[in-house]
């Protein structure tokens, strides 16, 4: 897919329906942490969602960007995945009873991120569409 042209001359580089599946669940995860983040500031652990949801954001522009989507999908799978972990050791629900509906979501939506990244690690897929054979 060919990429796009924003106002002001930025190139927006062109994606897979799987890579914008994941660029979806970037922004509801991230979005996720930095309204908690927010939310919960200035307590200590505000700054730890903040950090995580600006870290989402930021792979975000990389991969508009088209910068090395292998390397970002390589280093979101252990980014994505310490959250869980972090998440589970912090708060270690015995049943989805324990969960909020945004916790819930959020983890929903880490896991699939999770599973698409190693999909498109495994895949080859780093969105250069130009050595694709027709």
């Amino acid at each position: 897919m060919a990429g796009m042209t924003l106002p002001g001359g930025l190139e927006v580089a062109g994606g897979t329906p799987i890579e914008w599946a994941a660029v979806a669940l970037v922004i509801l995860s991230g979005g996720i942490h930095l309204a908690l983040g927010i939310a919960f500031l200035p307590e200590p652990m505000a700054v730890a969602f903040v950090l995580a949801g600006l870290g989402f954001f930021g792979a975000l522009i990389l991969f508009l960007l088209g910068i090395r989507r292998r390397a970002l999908y390589l280093a979101g799978i252990p980014f994505v995945g310490a959250q869980v972990v972090i998440w589970y050791a912090f708060n270690q629900p015995s049943g989805l009873g324990d969960l909020s509906s945004g916790e819930a979501v959020d983890k929903v939506a880490q896991l699939l991120l999770i599973g698409i990244l190693v999909v498109l690690l495994l895949r080859g897929d780093d969105g250069n569409q130009t050595n694709r054979a027709p």
